[in-house]
């Protein structure tokens, strides 16, 4: 569990809270449930028509994934790789086959079942960088279409605006309905801003920095994979793959893989 979104969702309500309060209103003023269906439900039926009905309901399960916590295990993939590279120069890079199947990254396995089959490093970079940008491309297709919903929240907000100030001025005789008239008309302004800013944006940020480190994990495996493809010391292969990590982390396991 990411703890970080419960706290920005929490914490994002708590302010909004405060602020109702501290201001001298109440949560019943700043509720309107024709607004809710305008802004919210008025920008998610949008989504059906800017994404294939697929992506418009699963839409929901992804930005789930905001709540989790994603470990890449950089630090395991580099022991592996070190170990590897050991074996293959001990013992030749056919023997690398034998663990391939005890591999839990399928990326790093089918880089290494490449390099056991004896094929060329540009030939494994190339497939490689490909499956990169094919996973990278289906992430993106999802921040996409997350941005695009909550780009629509203030459009609809503004919407529920205009449609509570023309009942508005249809009743100005009642001069005492104005001001909660107007009050209601605004929430829906509100109601966008929070949608865009707060409940969907926000998402798309967040799946965008699982995306880099997934890729930043994935190159990792690409350079440690061509590395005992072209045969490199050990050590330098720890070196290369060593820089992918941030200076507490490559510490923890820097004696470890750096061996003399």
């Amino acid at each position: 569990m990411d703890i970080a979104s419960i706290i920005g969702i929490v914490g994002g309500a708590a302010v909004i809270v405060l602020g109702v309060v501290t201001s001298g209103g109440t949560m019943g003023g700043i509720i309107d449930i024709p607004s809710i269906f305008v802004t919210i439900g008025g920008s998610y039926a949008t989504m059906f028509i800017v994404a294939p009905l697929k992506q418009a309901i699963g839409i929901f399960g992804i930005m789930g994934r905001a709540f989790k916590t994603w470990d890449w295990g950089e630090k395991t993939m580099i022991q592996n790789l070190v170990a590897l590279s050991e074996k293959a120069r001990r013992e030749g890079i056919l023997a690398l086959e034998e663990g391939l199947d005890d591999l839990e990254d399928p990326f790093m396995k089918e880089g290494l079942r490449m390099v056991v089959d004896g094929t060329d490093g540009n030939v494994i970079r190339a497939i490689m960088e490909n499956e990169m940008s094919q996973t990278e491309g289906r992430h993106m297709s999802w921040v996409n279409v997350i941005n695009q919903w909550a780009g629509f929240g203030p459009g609809f907000g503004m919407m529920g605006t205009v449609i509570g100030l023309i009942g508005m001025l249809n009743n100005l005789e009642d001069k005492s309905s104005l001001g909660p008239n107007m009050a209601v008309a605004l929430i829906t302004t509100l109601y966008g801003s929070m949608l865009a800013n707060w409940l969907i944006g926000p998402f798309a940020q967040k799946l965008l920095a699982q995306n880099s480190s997934e890729m930043a994990s994935k190159e990792m495996v690409l350079e440690g994979v061509l590395s005992i493809q072209a045969g490199d010391n050990p050590r330098i292969l720890a070196m290369k793959l060593l820089t992918y990590l941030d200076p507490k982390t490559r510490k923890v396991i820097e004696a470890d893989v750096l061996k003399d």
